[in-house]
This record gives C-alpha cells, sequence and structure tokens, in this order.
C-alpha cells in the first residue's frame, strides 16, 4: 500500500467548509453523446494526472498492487474508456485476454486502436455496466471499474452482474474518489462563481458522490463477502496555469458547471469564469511557488 500522505488538518478543515452535501448526477445518455463523443476529456486528465503528480507512486502502480496478477488472468474492464489504463496493465498478463466494455462508441474505437496488434487477446463490447447479459458465468479472474461506476444506471444489478461473471478467487476492482478530491480546484471554481452571484444550483459536489471511497462500501458489502479499500494519493502542482486551466475546462467540464446545455450560462460567463479562477492560480502560484490539486482516492477490492 502507498502510505504518501497528503492530508492535513488545514486542508480537512478547509474540505468542510468547501464541499458542499449535493452532487452532480449525469445520465448515461449525457456521459456517452458529450462527455466521450470523443476523448479529449479522457486525454486531458490522463495528461495531467501523468505530468504533474508529486507521487512517486503511480496510479498505474497503485492498480498493478491492487490486481495481484500472476499473468494468465482473464480481465474485463468496465468503462473502458480510451484503455489508457489497460495499455499499462497489459504486460502484467500477457498470458491472459482483455475485454473491455463501454457505453461510448467513440472511445471504444480509440482503445481498440491503442491496444491493435498486441499479442493479448483483446475483445471490445459496446454496453451498459449493468447488462453483462453477453458474457458467461464465471467468465473471469479480474473485473474491473475505474472512476465511471457514478454513471452506471442501476448499481445493485451491476454488482449483482460482476459477482455473476467473476471466478470465485477473483477481484473485482472499483477505483474512485472521496468527494472532497481535489478540493483545491473546487475552492478557486466556488471563489469564482460566488464572486459572479451564479446560479445556486451550481454548487455541487463531484457526481462521484453517488459511489465515493467514503460512501461505496456499504453498498457494495450487499454483494461481495470481503470488501477492502486500499487508499492511494497525490498532488498535482502547477507552476504554470494553462495546464491546470486545460484540465478544469476540458478535463472537468468547468467543475461540471459546462457539461449540459444551460440557456443561463452564455460563453460570456464561462469566459469570466475561467478568467476569475486562472487569477486566483496565478495568485497562489506567486504567493507558494506552485498551485496545488491533492487527489484523494482509491480503489474498494472485493471478493
Amino acid at each position: 500500500m502507498d502510505l504518501t500522505d497528503f492530508r492535513t488538518p488545514e486542508l480537512d478543515a478547509l474540505a468542510q467548509e468547501i464541499i458542499p452535501a449535493r452532487h452532480f448526477e449525469f445520465s448515461t445518455e449525457t456521459a456517452r453523446d458529450r462527455f466521450f463523443n470523443d476523448t479529449r476529456m479522457l486525454d486531458a486528465k490522463q495528461w495531467v494526472h501523468n505530468a504533474f503528480r508529486t507521487n512517486p507512486q503511480s496510479m498505474l502502480d497503485h492498480m498493478i498492487g491492487n490486481l495481484a496478477l500472476t499473468g494468465t488472468e482473464d480481465l474485463l474492464d468496465l468503462g473502458c474508456g480510451n484503455a489508457f489504463i489497460l495499455e499499462g496493465l497489459r504486460p502484467h498478463f500477457a498470458e491472459g485476454t482483455i475485454t473491455g466494455l463501454d457505453i461510448a462508441p467513440a472511445v471504444l474505437e480509440a482503445a481498440a486502436q491503442r491496444l491493435r496488434g498486441t499479442a493479448t487477446p483483446c475483445r471490445w463490447i459496446e454496453g451498459s455496466a449493468d447488462d453483462l447479459s453477453m458474457l458467461g458465468d464465471n467468465a473471469f479472474d479480474r473485473v474491473m471499474a475505474n472512476y465511471m461506476i457514478h454513471y452506471v444506471p442501476d448499481l445493485d444489478r451491476c454488482f449483482t452482474e460482476v459477482r455473476r461473471v467473476m471466478r470465485d478467487g477473483g477481484i473485482f476492482q472499483l477505483t474512485t474518489d472521496r468527494t472532497d478530491s481535489m478540493l483545491e480546484m473546487y475552492q478557486v471554481h466556488f471563489a469564482a462563481l460566488k464572486a459572479m452571484n451564479a446560479p445556486e444550483d451550481l454548487f455541487k459536489a463531484s457526481p462521484k458522490g453517488r459511489l465515493s471511497l467514503t460512501n461505496g462500501g456499504q453498498l457494495l458489502g450487499k454483494h461481495f463477502d470481503q470488501v477492502e479499500t486500499v487508499v492511494w494519493q497525490d498532488q498535482l502542482r502547477f507552476t504554470d496555469p494553462e495546464p491546470f486551466m486545460a484540465f478544469y475546462q476540458v478535463g472537468h467540464n468547468h467543475c461540471c458547471a459546462s457539461s449540459e446545455p444551460d440557456a443561463r450560462l452564455t460563453d460570456g460567463f464561462f469566459h469570466e469564469l475561467r478568467d476569475r479562477v486562472r487569477t486566483q492560480v496565478l495568485e497562489a502560484i506567486a504567493d507558494a511557488g506552485y498551485f496545488a490539486v491533492t487527489k484523494y482516492t482509491g480503489s474498494f477490492l472485493c471478493r
């Protein structure tokens, strides 16, 4: 287990002050047709998380340790996206197989292109993680659902299906955030919204609040005999505001404010919002030498 700890009493107190109780919720259709109709959102997040991390152990390292691979496993990745994670994991089960499932055709095509030609057999399926009827019983040694479970319509059905397709002795890894992860980004975002007298319904936490690292264990415990929580932390540090702004605008849709069309929120609104956020980031860089974004994340390992 990674022992890097970026938490401080000051950050914990700030989280209590900053992070709202309510969180955004988005439909499968919104995720498929808006967030993942191309790979830009994934690309922005993946680049920033790798380029600006300060934990020497990467998220991929964390996952490799969790999955305890021998090299021969059959793996199912729910919400596989553009196969960024699978590309890193693949050499660790070179004699196994990969099945990637996703609701979005565009990212599935990107996944197929990323792993095209590898010796590990790969299969790509368009579908929802709560309907695995196309897959047989006891078909997989490992199942993953990484940063996607909040988009799944029927969580109980999803976990029932995972239990059905997973072999005895298998591991289901569900990776997600705490609701106060990346709280510094939310701090500058909410401060800008407040200064603009923005609509109250924009002051919401991440949609991962639906099943977060804090509340997910109870639901998973209804379906699995053992549920272990393995935490992982990181802190992104930016000395130039522009990579952060890409992360904020493209990777996170202005902390979800621009996730869906809203007649109240014009191009001018978002231009002003970004200017106000960028100003705060520049002030933090001038004061501390960098702008930090602290990640509180981890995985449930279910057996």
